[in-house]
């Protein structure tokens, strides 16, 4: 191979981009039903150097209660809260990863609020009791929440070694998520999930 033309094919293979992979996740309780809402994602150094702020996250409040009981967002997102009932709402979190009122108010408050920690944050409604949700802060831009079936697919994940990460609000307070490793190469991965202290509602 000349010179010129093995540079020519270095430049190729430095310019193709990585091959991104798909990691999917089945997660059920104690009893073995699916479980929906399940905050699932993978940490590694590599993923925290890659995080990024999300943006345009809204945790709106309707017929009384918070539409998603869970959400999830990369460290350093700003999260609005548009209250879409005729009624007020006094939004709080009392949680060590975020603490923030929204004082009685109509409307969408004209300031987000910051979630600059990752870990998991309480949300209540002072003003009806009965309103509750929970925002999951990671530090990895590989997250999502599984849907009824119990199941997540995350997409674009660069291939290598992570901890998968599982989180269900049914889990006693204060419980950490489940921590696993899980390496994911450049096929894919598949993993099934059993969260032994939660179950679906």
């Amino acid at each position: 191979m000349s010179r010129p033309f093995a540079l020519a094919a270095l430049a190729l293979a430095l310019a193709a981009p990585c091959r991104a992979a798909s990691v999917e996740v089945s997660v059920s309780g104690a009893d073995g039903r699916p479980l929906s809402d399940a905050a699932v994602f993978l940490e590694s150094k590599e993923a925290h150097a890659a995080v990024r702020p999300a943006v345009g996250v809204e945790i709106e409040q309707a017929h009384k209660q918070f539409t998603h009981p869970v959400t999830v967002v990369p460290v350093g997102s700003e999260v609005a809260f548009p209250n879409r009932d005729k009624v007020r709402h006094h939004v709080y979190s009392f949680s060590a990863t975020k603490t923030f009122e929204l004082k009685l108010y109509a409307g969408t408050p004209a300031n987000p609020v910051l979630f600059d920690r990752p870990g998991i944050a309480v949300l209540g409604c002072n003003i009806h009791d009965n309103m509750i949700a929970w925002v999951v802060v990671v530090d990895t831009p590989y997250y999502g929440l599984s849907a009824a079936p119990g199941k997540v697919r995350l997409d674009n994940v660069a291939p290598g070694s992570y901890r998968l990460r599982v989180w269900h609000p049914s889990l006693a307070p204060g419980a950490p998520a489940l921590d696993q490793a899980l390496p994911v190469p450049a096929a894919g991965a598949a993993a099934a999930v059993q969260l032994s202290g939660a179950a679906a509602s």
